[in-house]
């Protein structure tokens, strides 16, 4: 017996800006360069960043590495400027549950120096 499976496709949502708990993507600029994106933060082990094709343009550090051809492994001044907006609260952190944001190991281009003990 054959069964249609035309309805059954899977749902792409990758995109989605809206996701089922509530929770949207966000625009956040980079502190180095501006260089806005989307990002949803999922929780500390995990970021979603959607890219436009300005914000690619605005890359200080995709630029770096030779433009927009070819693998790009990240930005560390955005992936230092959403941690530090999780961090401040400027993004919220979908499920803060577990091991929480690795200990900082001095401040990356950008980011604010850390507060007096």
């Amino acid at each position: 017996m054959r069964t249609d499976h035309r309805n059954d496709a899977r749902i792409d949502n990758r995109l989605d800006t809206q996701r089922a708990d509530g929770v949207p993507m966000r625009p956040l600029a980079c502190e180095r360069c501006a260089a806005e994106v989307l990002v949803r933060k999922s929780s500390w082990q995990q970021t979603s960043v959607q890219w436009t094709a300005r914000a690619t343009a605005a890359c200080a550090e995709r630029d770096a590495t030779g433009g927009t051809e070819g693998a790009f492994e990240g930005c560390r001044s955005l992936r230092d400027t959403i941690r530090e907006a999780a961090l401040h609260g400027r993004i919220e952190v979908v499920d803060p549950a577990g091991p929480g944001p690795a200990p900082r190991t001095g401040p990356g281009p950008g980011s604010p120096p850390d507060p007096p003990d």
